[in-house]
């Protein structure tokens, strides 16, 4: 309804706009005329600016630009909109610190005892629930607080949603391979886990997937979700 309303205060601005009244005056000669009169205004005013001309460059999709054009544009814009808000990168990568710190605080230096096995099942279960939740929340408003731009740049043929959805999530991939990295250096020497550069990167490895399985399920919360209130409910 909005939409309509929109268009329809623009078409009754153009109708009393001066280039309509000149449109009408000429439609209405070309009418008025014989057929040859009619095709020479038509080749006279085929430059014109409210003559309809032959789009060049549209492809059979619709689409102006290839798909690698638009998955280009769409990863740089969203790129620069990560660089634009260092602060919010910033607070994250603190937030990760602090909450590692702590539980590498509270599950200190565990040895193989009885208590330490079931100590290292906690901070195991932590290490999950953190990298989860921390990164559905993160995500969780992305496409609710964009889909009014993304809805009107869809419908005017501007780029494809799988071309969206994949400039928008490699833009922020970055940050989400940091956060694990982070919180995960931090906590592992800290809880005394098996030493060894190929278990501690086996741990990182698998972090960072749960890292980012959970952005994704942030993602389809987001996109199923009409405002931000409904996504965090």
């Amino acid at each position: 309804t909005e939409c309509r309303e929109t268009i329809k205060k623009i078409c009754d601005s153009f109708a009393v706009s001066p280039i309509a009244r000149d449109i009408i005056e000429t439609a209405s000669l070309v009418n008025g005329a014989g057929v040859g009169i009619e095709l020479a205004r038509a080749k006279h005013h085929a430059n014109d600016p409210y003559f309809l001309q032959p789009m060049d460059g549209v492809d059979s999709t619709g689409y102006r630009a290839s798909w690698w054009t638009q998955f280009y544009c769409i990863l740089w814009r969203s790129w620069l909109s990560v660089l634009k808000d260092p602060m919010l990168v910033k607070v994250r990568l603190l937030q990760t610190a602090m909450v590692a710190s702590l539980i590498g605080s509270i599950y200190f230096g565990q040895v193989l005892d009885q208590d330490g096995v079931m100590n290292i099942n906690g901070s195991l279960f932590l290490f999950l629930t953190n990298m989860t939740f921390q990164n559905v929340f993160a995500v969780i408003n992305v496409f609710s607080a964009e889909l009014p731009v993304f809805l009107r740049e869809k419908r005017s043929r501007l780029y494809r949603v799988d071309t969206y959805f994949l400039g928008k999530t490699i833009a922020e991939l970055p940050l989400f391979i940091a956060v694990p990295f982070v919180f995960t250096s931090i906590t592992y020497p800290m809880i005394g886990l098996k030493a060894g550069v190929s278990h501690y990167l086996t741990t990182l490895f698998i972090v960072t997937l749960v890292a980012n399985v959970s952005t994704s399920f942030g993602y389809l919360i987001s996109c199923a979700s009409s405002s931000i209130s409904m996504a965090l409910s």
